[in-house]
């Protein structure tokens, strides 16, 4: 599933080639995504200006003067900006044209991507209102970070991957956060020092800029706007490095579960607290 860093990515790579641009037309081919496209949204977005482009959390905000087209990847969606006549493609779902002849293609195989209209500010879109803070806000902090998980007896792998606290932490950018802060995945949140708590909110800003510099990862199913792919896998530390050396003290990476979700850790640089 793409990540935050591969939201950004798309958000970046599609906005200066849309943004400010007029809706033409919206053709939707398959409107059977997570939740149906509704089938008044090429009358609601024809003529429109589309005035900016942002992301909360992984979704891509498309905003005009009446509301905001919501849009999540989901599992294997994708957004592709197209400039000249191009063959469509099998689950080649959704395309938003404008009047300079630019298309916004949306590509979703498995079709468990969003496409929601909502009237008004985006703010105010219910789908939005439970979200954490972003992790690269100012407000995301060590000291904020630690008043959140105070009596919180989950793990802390799965604290900072919930999304009420802070959001687009997902797996791969958790495991490497957890092993640049040296806290063991399995770690209960409240017992986390404030120290610890630093370290953490350092780690997962920086491990999320890197990504974002690196073009994120490859991930299966994902391309970016252009067709690329990003090369930050190369930099993993323990994200798929099971019964390999840790690259900082050579102690063997190990693999357990957690939520379903695979964690990787170092034993001897993330050791777990008795």
């Amino acid at each position: 599933m793409p990540e935050l860093p591969e939201v950004e990515i798309t958000r970046q790579g599609i906005t200066p080639h849309i943004v400010g641009k007029t809706v033409s037309q919206v053709i939707v081919r398959n409107g059977n995504l997570r939740r149906k496209v509704r089938p008044d949204l090429p009358q609601i977005l024809k003529n429109a200006t589309l005035n900016q482009v942002r992301r909360r959390a992984k979704y891509i905000l498309l905003e005009f003067d009446l509301g905001v087209l919501i849009v999540h990847l989901g599992m294997s969606g994708g957004l592709r900006i197209i400039l000249s006549p191009t063959p469509l493609q099998k689950h080649d779902h959704i395309d938003l044209c404008f009047t300079d002849g630019t298309i916004l293609r949306y590509h979703d195989p498995r079709r468990f991507g969003l496409f929601e209209w909502f009237y008004g500010v985006s703010e105010n879109a219910s789908i939005l209102q439970k979200l954490g803070v972003e992790p690269l806000d100012d407000e995301f902090n060590g000291d904020f970070l630690y008043q959140a998980l105070q009596n919180k007896k989950t793990a802390i792998k799965t604290a900072i991957m919930a999304g009420d606290m802070v959001v687009g932490v997902g797996n791969i950018y958790a495991n490497e956060a957890l092993f640049m802060a040296k806290i063991n995945p399995q770690t209960i949140s409240g017992s986390l020092k404030r120290s610890q708590c630093k370290a953490l909110a350092n780690a997962i800003r920086q491990i999320l800029q890197q990504a974002i510099q690196c073009g994120g990862s490859t991930l299966r199913d994902f391309t970016h706007s252009d067709g690329s792919h990003g090369y930050f896998q190369q930099n993993y530390r323990v994200y798929g490095k099971a019964n390999t050396p840790c690259t900082h003290c050579g102690a063997l990476i190990e693999r357990i579960v957690q939520n379903q979700r695979s964690s990787f850790f170092c034993p001897n640089c993330q050791p777990l607290a008795v």
